[in-house]
């Protein structure tokens, strides 16, 4: 996996425990650290298909037809 996915999804992780505590605690700021852990699991998201997509572009065309 990327570096920057896997900073990315640490940051998911903590954002929502975050947002847990935050709700379990009964202030609403939790709202923001949901949001957070939906940017950063997107973000994890692209950069792990974007260096998936790079590999496959590496390997060439070969590697597509297995």
């Amino acid at each position: 996996m990327p570096r920057l996915a896997l900073y990315s999804l640490v940051v998911c992780v903590l954002a929502v425990v975050a947002a847990v505590v935050s709700f379990t605690q009964g202030m609403w700021l939790g709202i923001v650290w949901v949001l957070l852990a939906g940017v950063s699991s997107n973000m994890a998201w692209y950069y792990h298909r974007r260096a998936k997509a790079g590999q496959q572009a590496a390997d060439g065309p070969a590697a597509a037809a297995r």
